[in-house]
């Protein structure tokens, strides 16, 4: 492949995969049953959850850098930006891919070693875990009654169990295999394995300790406040209680992590919780599309400008 064919895939590559996501992501939004709530809400207030989203991606662009920095690497604060707003803008395709590509750019554009890029990242799912961990006790305090009713009848105790102990036998087994194998593809799984736990580890090497929790609570922060400032957008949402943003923000977070950007199902979950609440059913999925229509596009805009200006702003440095 000659060098000026790379160059040119290189940069349209990602506009196609920009174009395609953000075709993807909306080719079938219910335009019309949200039409009337868009009209009359209050752009203000979506404005500036938009605004709470923006900064709890850049707090997460920056916090990466403590991570790195037990390692030796020191990234440009502009890649690390643009890979996480790449990492959202492609989990709308397929889930968790984000993830890889983030820790892809740093190995093209940083040369961190994508292991150990890919294992800060892992890192970092374990720090915000413990986050929303607190945000669910928290919640299960005030609405203790409600989450018990979700968790009976979202999962079967005997089929989580089952499942369980299957993966843990094929984990033991797997670890076993690789663990006395000297075959090539073992040796590849132990090197990649060992950068993972590396980059892992981090977080227990970082000098600025204080300053990665500080942006941890910051960009969890953010995220209610994005969430609860985006209700007082619509008037019927006027009285939503606390308990009630808590858990309709627990689960909508659940349905970003477990499908593709919460698409169709981010709006449904809203409206199950509050309809819980004895709130309407319109409004209620009304703004659970606001909600994650604001936040998209968002991410449509500036993960198809760093899709797109990666490339030409590592060519220029």
């Amino acid at each position: 492949m000659s060098p000026n064919l790379k160059k040119r895939l290189r940069l349209i590559i990602p506009l196609a995969l920009a174009v395609f996501f953000g075709w993807f992501t909306f080719s079938k939004l219910p335009i019309d049953e949200i039409i009337p709530y868009v009209k009359s809400a209050n752009y203000w207030w979506i404005g500036l959850g938009v605004f709470f989203g923006f900064l709890s991606h850049l707090s997460r662009a920056y916090r990466w850098k403590y991570l790195l920095e037990p390692m030796g690497y020191q990234i440009k604060l502009p890649n690390s930006i643009m890979a996480v707003f790449i990492t959202y803008l492609a989990n709308y395709g397929i889930p968790r891919s984000g993830e890889v590509l983030r820790a892809a750019v740093l190995t093209n554009y940083e040369n961190v070693p994508f292991e150990k890029s890919f294992g800060t990242i892992v890192a970092e799912r374990m720090a915000d875990l413990i986050v929303m961990l607190g945000i669910i006790t928290i919640t299960l305090i005030l609405e203790f009654d409600f989450i018990l009713n979700l968790l009976q009848k979202s999962f079967h105790p005997e089929k989580l169990i089952l499942f369980g102990v299957i993966g843990i036998i094929i984990l033991v087994a797997l670890y076993m295999f690789i663990k006395r194998s000297q075959s090539k593809f073992a040796v590849k799984v132990k090197t990649f394995m060992t950068g993972l736990m590396e980059g892992v580890l981090s977080i227990f090497k970082m000098k600025h300790k204080w300053a990665f929790i500080a942006h941890t609570l910051f960009i969890w922060g953010m995220y209610l406040l994005m969430f609860y400032v985006t209700t007082f957008a619509l008037p019927d949402l006027d009285k939503v209680s606390v308990g009630a943003i808590l858990v309709a923000f627990i689960s909508a977070s659940f349905t970003i992590a477990a499908t593709n950007g919460g698409i169709f199902v981010y709006p449904a979950a809203v409206m199950a919780a509050f309809t819980t609440f004895q709130i309407a059913k319109d409004p209620s999925y009304a703004f659970g599309w606001i909600m994650w229509s604001s936040q998209t596009i968002m991410i449509i805009i500036a993960g198809s400008l760093s899709f797109i200006y990666l490339p030409i702003y590592n060519r220029i440095k």
